[in-house]
Parts: C-alpha cells; structure tokens; sequence
C-alpha cells in the first residue's frame, strides 16, 4: 500500500481574479532549481565583501580557519530565519553555540572531503531554490536577502553541503538498507500492532548536543534563546535546519509519529504533558538538550482517513501574470485550460501536452490534511473522473482529477514504514557517534 504523502508536497499560491475558481493551486515544484549563480564550491571566496575587521582568525580546525566574519555571518543568518534584530546582546548570548556549530561544520566538511563524498553545486543550488520557494521568493532572491543583511552566502552554502554530505556519508557507512532484517520489520509491525489503542505523537524535535560538560550552562542559555524565538513565532523547521545537529535537521525537524517508549524517558515524560501546538521546554537528553514540538497526538494504529490520489496539468503563463491586466497569451492560455475535459488520463495528457512543467502525479493525499479549507473543499467536492475548473496561480493555470477516492486506516504500520522507523534510529545513532570521534580526534585551536 502507498503510504499517503503530507499536504505539505501540495502548495497553495495566490488565486487571481482571471479565473473564477477561489481556491488555491495544487501546484507541486519542479525538481531543479532554476537560480543562477546560487550555489558556491565550498571554501570558495565570498562574493560579499566582509565588514570591516571581522577577518580575524577565531579558531583553527586541523588547519583550517575559521573567521571571526563566518560567525558574524551565521549568527546574522539566525537573526534573518528568526526575524529579529541582530544585536550586541544577542550576538554575545548565542556566539559560544555559533562558534561550536561552525566548527562541528567544518568536521563534517573535512570528512566529506576525505571521503569523497560528492555533493555538487547543483545540488546545493536545488536546495537553496527549495528554501526560495517555500518563502515566495524569486530565484536569487535569498542570495539578495543574504547580502543586504550583510550575511556571507558561502555560510549558507557550506551548511546546506554539510547537511547533505553528512546524510549521505552516514548511509553509506549503514550499507545498503541499513542492514535491517525482514525479521527486525516484522518484530517493529508486531509491537506497533500490540499498542494498538495506546497514544502516539507527531513530533518535531531539535537537538543541540553537549560534548564538554562545563559547557552545559552557556548551551543551554543558548537554547532557552531558541526556544523563546519559537514561542515567538520563529517557524520550527527553520529553527531546527539553522541550529539542530540530529539527522533530522534535513527534514526540518520532522520525527513523525513516535511512541513514549522510542524516546529517552524525560522527553517522553514532557511530550505525554503537552498540549497539540506546544513547544517544549529544554529537556536534558544524553549528549546534550533537545527541545520537542508536538504538532498531533492519536491513538496508535487507529486514524481513519479519506485518501485520494490526483492528477494535475500545469499549463505555464508566458511571463507572470498581472491580474489587473492579463494579456491575450495569458487570456489563451485560460481558453486552453477550460477546454479541458474528462478525467485522470485527459489531465495527464493535458499536462504532458503542456511541457510537463510540474509533475501529472502527486501522489496520495489525506484530504483531512489538505490546507487552505479551501482547497481541501474543492478535493472532496469534486466527482472521482472529472476535471476541476481551472485554478489560477501567478505563473500560470492548474486543473485537477480525483481519480480514486476510499477511506482507509492511515495509521497502520506498512513493511515499508517500519524499515524507515528502524532506518531512521539507525542513522540517528551513528551520526551522533561518527561525531563524537570526529571531534575527540580533531586538531582544534582555539584563538582569543
């Protein structure tokens, strides 16, 4: 069974006057960036000239340096994701944790290097357009943002590289699967399907690690910090892609949906206390503080959901379009969308005929979970086999199909689900390990 995809991969964009449908797009973005000049080979000289006496050396990592301008780059790159004003106070306060995750950075980094563990500009610049899109940006407009707040780009790069590096290094070190068993998957679906009726949590986590104990206290004024942006309304995902050194900082934080008993007993103890949309307070966990934010709880095993799977046909505007004044390609491009008839096969054939912008498939969706209301209303209004109205966006027309609709229990644990439960511990637990030693073997010379 596929396992439905979050309605987080269906992006809404502004729905314009042109078209009388008022709901947003099921717009889901092409794979590559399409950003110039956005992704700069590691070690590479910035293109930013760096402020006035902010090249002093800080620290030297098995040769390598690292400038006093690198974290006044970083700490302002936290100050841009946190939207606060990056001051002598704050600056002070947070420069201990910065200083350490720049050189645990540069670890990593030299890791990579050795290993020669590829990760291309390509792939860096793919990313970079991910954060663009995601915050309604044009590409290159991050670069811009970056430069006016006076923020290297190069810091932004190398961690985006050391995030991707460092995943890749980890699975190559756990092999193929991981090394988990069919014996090992059957055992995690027979224990989930013993707690059946017991609650589970959708959980988002970050985790700030501390290898020196008498560094505990200035870590952990570092993490009250963080905490008090989040409750603020600092997004958790760009909180824990900044400042997280668990593997889960890829994917924003996300630990999906955990049991009491797969977490260390006082995160636990805390998480089973929250209330849905809570951010925890610091919670000491082995190795450092982590800080948890409960998004859902269920019972396990038990969710029912209606379940739909989609086709959508993306038809481009030539040029973006200005609602107050369409012009005739974009009238045409309308024309075309309307004309649009049938079901499933007529939206992918429609979409292909397009250029196959976007991609004609989605994936399963949770209806339940489809946001705006809006959107989530036209999915479950619309008859399986037909054709939705066309639906306007900024950069061009969007028509969809229910091809299937049925109602399922979205909570029980697949095969598939459970060797990516396992995996995921897996991972977890080396990446921790290899840094560890990375760090106790590590030349580092700290400088005054």
């Amino acid at each position: 069974m596929r396992r439905p995809r979050p309605p987080a991969l269906l992006l809404p964009a502004l729905i314009l006057s042109l078209s009388a449908a008022a709901v947003p797009a099921l717009a889901q973005p092409s794979g590559r960036a399409a950003a110039p000049a956005q992704a700069a080979p590691s070690g590479s000289a910035p293109s930013e000239s760096a402020p006035s006496g902010t090249n002093r050396i800080v620290a030297v990592v098995n040769g390598d340096v690292v400038t006093e301008s690198e974290l006044r780059s970083r700490t302002r790159l936290f100050a841009i994701s946190a939207g606060i004003q990056p001051n002598g106070d704050l600056l002070a306060r947070i420069r201990p944790q910065i200083q350490r995750q720049v050189i645990e950075e540069r670890l990593r980094l030299q890791e990579i290097a050795r290993r020669r563990i590829p990760v291309s500009d390509d792939e860096v610049a793919e990313a970079i357009g991910d954060l663009e899109r995601r915050n309604n940006l044009q590409p290159g407009g991050l670069r811009a943002q970056l430069r006016s707040a006076g923020v290297e780009a190069r810091v932004l790069y190398d961690q985006i590289r050391s995030q991707i590096g460092w995943s890749r290094y980890i699975r190559a070190l756990l092999g193929e699967g991981g090394g988990i068993t069919d014996e090992a998957v059957r055992e995690a679906i027979a224990a989930q399907n013993a707690r059946v009726g017991q609650p589970e949590y959708l959980v988002s986590e970050i985790f700030i690690p501390v290898e020196d104990p008498s560094q505990a206290a200035q870590t952990r004024r570092f993490v009250d910090d963080v905490i008090a942006r989040l409750r603020q309304g600092l997004p958790f995902p760009v909180a824990a892609t900044q400042f997280s050194q668990s593997q889960t900082a890829l994917s924003g934080g996300d630990l999906g949906w955990v049991r009491p008993d797969q977490m260390d007993p006082d995160a636990a103890s805390v998480l089973q206390r929250m209330p849905p949309g809570a951010v925890s307070n610091p919670i000491d966990v082995p190795g450092g503080f982590q800080i948890l934010a409960l998004r859902q709880k269920r019972e396990t095993g038990r969710e029912n959901a209606t379940v739909v799977s989609l086709r959508q046909a993306f038809l481009p505007f030539p040029g973006r379009l200005d609602p107050q004044n369409p012009t005739e390609q974009q009238r045409a491009v309308l024309a075309r969308a309307q004309g649009i008839r049938g079901g499933c096969e007529a939206v992918e054939a429609a979409n292909t005929a397009a250029g196959s912008v976007r991609p004609a498939d989605p994936g399963e969706v949770r209806v339940e979970g489809l946001q705006p209301p809006a959107l989530r209303q036209l999915v479950a209004g619309l008859p399986v086999g037909r054709a939705s109205q066309p639906i306007v966006t900024p950069e061009g027309i969007l028509v969809i199909a229910v091809c299937s609709r049925d109602a399922r229990n979205v909570a029980a644990l697949t095969p598939d689900q459970a060797r990516a439960q396992l995996l995921r511990e897996r991972l977890e637990t080396l990446s921790r390990q290899q840094l560890r030693d990375l760090r106790r073997r590590a030349v580092i010379e700290m400088r005054s």
